[in-house]
């Protein structure tokens, strides 16, 4: 048998070997901030700084055009990036190994200065991507050592164990993250929360059940999410408290054993982001299960000159809400259940805030950690700051479910759902084509604080036609036909769409 020839890895086999190494240094690195601080994971701290640097405009076109799937694209797109780097880099080594530890020692001391500069993380969050340089670099100089003289087969068998090694980290990092005996998530898990001291009322046939059509109440996998944190926060619930502060006579603290121990009230609240374009689908109802916010601040003897309440999320996050709209009888809740469960960890685990009628970048802030009374005039929290208007009320809306488009003459169902949460809905109007206003049949429903679902049975004739929605509020203010764009309060106009019937 003819011995396997040794001779110079070519330049792909470089770039291979520089990916490699690369991220089999990153996934080691996901895999200690699993253990320690998940947001100190390279890959998500670079993603903070950036969500952080982004311009307004671009950061409102990216949420209004890929709505929650903005995240996983950026991410995406930086792991493209640091492949493109790291092959550049294996080619370097190969002629310059001092110019490719360069670039390596620049992309490790990017990720540990992201992480360590994020807000509620110390300087050890910058330990995961030195060592995933550290990895990187060893990779590289064995490579650049003994590959030389390895042959083909043994070089690619190094390869293939580099590749398995990251494989496996990074497997390993999801797993303790889920599953792990610190993590959020077994914290969840271990939880059966109380039952609530004040139920939520019953909302009577609040689901019409029409095929397509979304179901009054939005399960939890389904509900939508948006915020500014790339790796959701893994709080550990036994550490974790909620500070009330600010211009109030006593300062006080409450561990999440304190909440459970308040009374519980139960509410169906729907929660809709400013960023929901007309018709979109960020927007959804749950039942929520927490304590009342008001009690909470009362507790705390408010200045009656605060007229913010600014909400601080573990991760730096901020939001400012109008103190009369806490104070106004509204149902406004620190949650801590959603449907029936503990607060989903993607959904604010273990506290979040719930206030009817705002939209949620001035109201619902996740994994909320301190509530400080204050003023307008005092401080911009993170929206405001970049461009967007202060806190309104959620505008009048709606959207047809079904059909979407297409369907069989005859009688066809149209159906869909209306907010104008803290109004509630009074009537929805449905126009065929060019024809009058037809009013639709309402589901019921227990407070004006959740969407109300309507239908309309169409006799349907063949070829194409158009459809149009107009809510109008408790109020009996119709829905505004003037249409905007989401920002910087919430966009208007009336939802449309065409349809070819058979």
């Amino acid at each position: 048998m003819e011995t396997p020839k040794s001779h110079p890895a070519s330049p792909r086999a470089w770039a291979g070997a520089g990916i490699a190494a690369s991220l089999a240094g990153i996934a080691a690195a996901h895999l200690i901030a699993a253990v320690t601080e998940p947001r100190a994971a390279p890959l998500s701290a670079i993603s903070d700084v950036v969500i952080a640097a982004m311009p307004p405009a671009v950061t409102a076109w990216a949420i209004e055009t890929f709505g929650t799937a903005d995240k996983p694209l950026l991410l995406a797109g930086l792991a493209a990036g640091l492949i493109a780097v790291a092959a550049l880099a294996g080619l370097a080594w190969r002629k310059r190994p001092p110019a490719a530890a360069a670039i390596i020692a620049v992309l490790a001391l990017a990720g540990a200065g992201a992480a360590a500069t994020r807000p509620g993380l110390s300087l050890a969050a910058a330990l995961p991507s030195l060592l995933a340089g550290a990895i990187a670099l060893s990779v590289l100089a064995w490579w650049s050592g003994r590959g030389r003289t390895a042959t083909v087969t043994g070089r690619r068998w190094f390869l293939a164990a580099v590749a398995g090694v990251g494989a496996a980290a990074l497997a390993g990092s999801l797993l303790v993250r889920r599953f792990g005996p610190a993590s959020a998530e077994a914290d969840r898990d271990a939880l059966t929360l109380p039952d609530a001291d004040v139920p939520a009322p019953d909302p009577g046939a609040a689901d019409l059940d029409v095929g397509g059509l979304s179901p009054w109440q939005t399960p939890n996998a389904d509900f939508y999410r948006i915020d500014t944190a790339i790796t959701t926060p893994a709080v550990d619930v036994d550490t974790w408290s909620l500070t009330v502060r600010g211009m109030v006579d006593t300062e006080r603290t409450y561990s999440f054993d304190d909440l459970l121990g308040r009374e519980l009230i139960e509410r169906d609240i729907t929660l809709c982001c400013v960023s929901n374009p007309v018709g979109g689908e960020l927007v959804g109802n749950a039942r929520w299960l927490g304590v009342s916010l008001a009690d909470l601040l009362a507790e705390s003897g408010p200045d009656p000159a605060a007229d913010q309440l600014v909400s601080r999320s573990v991760d730096g996050f901020t939001a400012g809400s109008p103190t009369d709209l806490v104070f106004d009888g509204r149902d406004a809740l620190v949650a801590v259940g959603m449907n029936g469960v503990p607060l989903p960890v993607d959904h604010g685990w273990p506290a979040r805030l719930i206030i009817p009628g705002l939209y949620g970048y001035v109201s619902a802030t996740k994994w909320v950690t301190e509530l400080e009374l204050t003023t307008f005039g005092a401080y911009d929290p993170y929206w405001i700051q970049r461009g967007w208007d202060g806190p309104g009320p959620i505008k009048t809306a709606s959207r047809i479910d079904t059909p979407r488009s297409k369907a069989d003459s005859g009688t066809v169902t149209v159906a869909g759902v209306a907010w104008a949460q803290h109004r509630g809905i009074s009537a929805v109007h449905l126009q065929i084509d060019d024809g009058e206003w037809t009013e639709c049949e309402l589901s019921e429903v227990p407070s004006g604080d959740t969407w109300r679902q309507w239908r309309f049975d169409w006799e349907a004739d063949s070829g194409d036609h158009s459809l149009t929605v107009r809510a109008t509020d408790g109020d009996g203010n119709i829905q505004t036909s003037d249409v905007t764009g989401v920002k910087p309060n919430g966009a208007t106009g009336l939802h449309s769409i065409a349809i070819t019937v058979a």
